[in-house]
């Protein structure tokens, strides 16, 4: 890799930087942090770089005090991770100053780790950004020695994506007649197209959906895992999509795709999930009850954005409501060990023990087939097995508080759930 080269590139690099046009994130940065930010492809990960630099620039710092790089410029294709201290040289060269690194996608560079813990280890202050969770598997951590605090990014939540399309998001107007109907038209869209931040304002979304799964599904997992059978990947990402709301087992996952004539093992379906769950495509949830097995072996599946997992249903409301409440308690939550549903005896769709919180996921609470009369039930049953102090119903546009053997069961609309 040559200087002339990476000059040119951070020269760049920093006329673009101030160009973007940044939806502000909800994210505080501590001064003196290093940061590692992962989530799926497309999720705002780079922009909240800019988001940093931005504010950086507005307080004061200049360039020849930050450094720059995006991993995923052509310019840069062949570089190693022994060029990576090239960069320094060339900054010191040009500047002669210690700069604060923005290292963007840098998991296309085999050995970063090793770069980063020694930037960590000489005080230098890192940003970095991937779109692959491996990045932050156990061998990577321990590589890295707890020297960066992991960040996981999401798609834009429905208050970011109505700031994106410019809607005020103050309770005074969310709650107005003419607020909350403008509200409830973009949430809509939020709803069947997820929120991708590049999608938020382009009329084409089902179009740019559609490209960003290709790439996640061939780029981020056929081709980086050498996935030969990409007809039996497919498959398996569209019955997944298709089961949303069901334990699935890697036996039964495999039963399935083979049942369509692309023949698969079950080992083989174990690694594509581990392939998708590390690009975040997908995230399991486990049965808080279950044995340790049956945790490990038949989770629920949810898709990261509302948006991709639409592009798989014809008729899917109830499956994207109900996902779209996982993935917003994953959010709030964590990925590992903090959200779950329960099923033994009884289904509940989720359960968080840290707020000692139940909740079902009902589209139409109409109780002339016995529905709220069901989901009512499954409530008080859980909560004498596991504590819960805040049973929660979600619909999507019914509300209202019941009072049921001196338990009040709150039932709250998404788009209302999602926003307060």
């Amino acid at each position: 890799m040559d200087k002339v080269t990476l000059k040119t590139v951070i020269a760049d690099n920093q006329l673009e930087v101030p160009r973007y046009e940044v939806i502000h994130r909800d994210f505080t940065f501590e001064e003196f942090g290093n940061y590692v930010f992962v989530g799926i492809r497309r999720a705002g990960k780079s922009y909240l770089l800019y988001q940093r630099m931005q504010q950086l620039l507005a307080q004061g710092v200049q360039w020849d005090e930050m450094l720059y790089i995006n991993f995923e410029d052509e310019r840069l294709t062949g570089m190693k991770a022994e060029d990576l201290n090239l960069l320094l040289e060339i900054h010191l060269e040009m500047y002669g100053k210690r700069p604060i690194l923005f290292l963007d996608e840098i998991q296309n560079i085999p050995g970063w780790e090793k770069f980063a813990r020694r930037m960590a280890d000489t005080k230098h202050r890192v940003y970095i950004t991937g779109s692959n969770a491996r990045m932050l598997s156990q061998d990577i951590q321990t590589t890295l020695g707890g020297r960066y605090i992991p960040i996981d990014v999401y798609p834009y939540s429905l208050k970011e994506y109505l700031v994106a399309n410019q809607i005020p998001t103050a309770t005074n107007h969310l709650l107005s007649t003419e607020g909350k109907a403008e509200v409830l038209r973009k949430f809509n869209d939020y709803f069947y197209f997820g929120g991708f931040p590049e999608s938020a304002r382009l009329s084409a979304k089902r179009d740019y959906l559609t490209s960003v799964y290709q790439k996640i599904y061939l780029g981020d997992i056929a081709a980086r895992h050498a996935v030969e059978n990409t007809f039996a990947l497919r498959i398996l990402f569209k019955k997944l999509a298709e089961s949303v709301k069901q334990p699935l087992s890697f036996t039964r996952i495999a039963n399935i795709v083979s049942s369509t004539g692309a023949k698969v093992g079950t080992q083989t379906v174990i690694n594509y999930m581990e392939y998708a769950k590390d690009a975040w495509l997908i995230n399991p949830i486990q049965n808080i009850a279950g044995k340790l097995v049956d945790k490990e072996t038949s989770p629920k599946y949810y898709y990261t954005d509302n948006g991709i997992l639409n592009l798989f249903l014809l008729d899917g409301a109830t499956s994207l409501l109900e996902n779209m409440v996982a993935v917003n308690l994953l959010r709030k939550y964590g990925r590992s060990d903090a959200v779950f549903f329960y099923n033994q005896g009884i289904e509940v769709d989720f359960y968080i023990p840290e707020e000692s919180m139940a909740i079902q996921v009902c589209y139409n609470l109409d109780n002339s087939d016995g529905t709220l009369d069901r989901e009512v039930k499954a409530l008080l049953k859980i909560s004498e097995v596991l504590e819960c102090d805040k049973p929660l119903i979600i619909t999507r546009d019914t509300e209202r508080s019941l009072k049921i053997n001196g338990k009040t069961i709150e039932v709250i609309p998404i788009w209302k759930w999602l926003l307060f």
